[in-house]
């Protein structure tokens, strides 16, 4: 890649737009936010027509290292799409998303006074049997996987994204649900946090979660720790947010060829009122593997005096790095 320090990486496009107003928002949309991530990925360009070409094992088609085509591969490579066609696009996916959320909600049979149990119950039947959402290994290894407009289309995705359809579906049906960000692996639960109430997995089709199947999902996920009342609080909007976009970003960590995917998912999380710091330091690293050499060594010397006066020996090592970055157009 060139030397240059272009502005392609500083494009703010429509859903980003709309995704830092929602999520400060004093009730952040939870379905909202998930679509625009989705409409992030899709106008810059992270999606092959119809197929994600994250998993370059042969499963999906197309040319390896490539970001996309048509529109899409040219907002990847800074170019973008016309801003008119693309807010009509970002328009047109999340009035897609959110009506397809409303038609699953009125797939439930309507019924009065529903226990917790009983809602898990037709949530597992309409959602798992019937309709097929659900995950499984493979479904780690896609992109798409973290993207409620291809989970919703597919049906298949991480556990966090499943129950992001769940708790959204059974919301609209009213019943008392919200998300537990379990270590790990992302459940939903119903009912009263802190009285009667049921869990559930909706990445293995809504199965209701006793307490020896919650401690051994624990376990596994941390190596034998104990199951904590902490553990099992709900989880709000912007933290259920900040974890896709966490699993995005390590999704595209170990391919290089991603890195547009990891800047972008890095970008947003910016975008969120409260977010670990260092992803300012991350997101410089990234603009100087892309290229970018200047504006990458700028923002980690801006990063360094943010830490120097807790953390003098880290600051130092990120300014550091920024000169090895600048040695880079020489």
């Amino acid at each position: 890649m060139g030397g240059g320090d272009g502005t392609g990486e500083e494009r703010s496009g429509a859903a980003r737009r709309r995704f830092a107003e929602a999520a400060r928002e004093d009730r952040p949309d939870l379905a909202l936010l998930c679509l625009l991530i989705g409409a992030e990925a899709t106008t810059r360009g992270s999606l092959r027509r119809g197929r994600d070409i994250g998993d370059t094992t042969g499963e999906t088609g197309g040319t390896r290292g490539t970001e996309g085509t048509g529109n899409a591969a040219g907002a990847a490579r800074g170019a973008g799409p016309d801003p008119v066609d693309e807010e009509a696009a970002v328009d047109r996916l999340v009035d897609e998303g959110q009506a397809e959320l409303d038609r699953l909600a009125g797939l439930l049979p309507f019924r009065r006074g529903r226990a917790p149990a009983e809602w898990a119950a037709a949530l597992g039947r309409t959602l798992g049997r019937e309709l097929g959402f659900g995950g499984s290994a493979p479904d780690y290894r896609r992109l798409e996987s973290s993207l409620l407009p291809e989970v919703l289309r597919r049906r298949r995705g991480l556990p966090i994204l499943l129950s992001v359809v769940w708790t959204e579906v059974a919301r609209r049906a009213g019943a008392p649900v919200y998300g537990v960000a379990l270590p790990g692996h992302f459940v939903v639960g119903f009912g009263d946090p802190a009285g009667a109430h049921v869990l559930a997995d909706p990445f293995g089709g809504g199965t209701q979660l006793g307490e020896e199947e919650l401690a051994v999902m624990v376990a596994g996920a941390t190596g034998g720790s104990p199951l904590s009342a902490a553990a099992l609080r709900p989880a709000g909007p912007l933290e259920t947010v900040l974890r896709i976009l966490n699993n995005i970003r390590a999704w595209a960590a170990p391919r290089p060829e991603r890195s547009g995917v990891r800047l972008w998912a890095v970008e947003l999380s910016l975008l969120l009122p409260h977010h670990p710091g260092r992803l300012r330091f991350e997101r410089a690293q990234l603009l100087v593997e892309r290229g970018h050499f200047l504006r990458g060594a700028r923002e980690m010397e801006e990063y360094a005096d943010v830490v120097a006066a807790m953390e003098p020996n880290a600051a130092e090592n990120v300014r550091r790095a920024a000169r090895a970055a600048r040695a880079r157009l020489n």
